[in-house]
């Protein structure tokens, strides 16, 4: 199953250091080279490659540009229906835009994502308490992609 085949990617990203627009397994990435890297591995080159971007991702003028990216190329997730392999975005303080992207790895009693967190670099963290606030909206890659 694609699922589990992103989630087991996502995996061996585990210990890349943290780098701002970066991308390359175990060199540098961000949230997003995160993602963007493993679609590469598993589903083959990304549908859209972001300009350079801030870190703020556009706060100063409340602009869902990773939102409205993801609403491009991605399908919605129904809450309850988890899957490894799913793409989460995360508001990281409540009504500020979403600019956080992790891959969910474990559902149920495990519930955990993959992420690149400044500071941490690539890690996999429980999707519970404060993250579990900060969750935004769930996407999934479309098949046939």
């Amino acid at each position: 199953m694609r699922d589990d085949a992103i989630a087991a990617a996502a995996r061996d990203w585990l210990g890349t250091p943290y780098r701002h627009q970066g991308r390359c397994k175990g060199a540098g990435a961000d949230c997003l080279g995160l993602v963007l890297g493993v679609w590469e591995e598993v589903v083959g080159m990304p549908p859209e490659i972001p300009p350079p971007y801030s870190a703020d991702w556009g706060e100063s003028r409340l602009n869902e540009i990773l939102w409205q990216a993801a609403a491009r190329h991605l399908t919605p997730v129904a809450e309850g229906a988890a899957r490894p392999g799913d793409i989460l975005l995360f508001r990281m303080r409540p009504r500020a835009i979403a600019k956080h992207l992790g891959i969910q790895s474990g559902c149920g009693a495990e519930e955990r994502f993959i992420h690149a967190y400044s500071g941490r670099g690539v890690v996999e963290t429980g999707l519970s308490g404060v993250w579990a606030q900060c969750l935004a909206a769930r996407f999934r890659i479309p098949e046939g992609v």
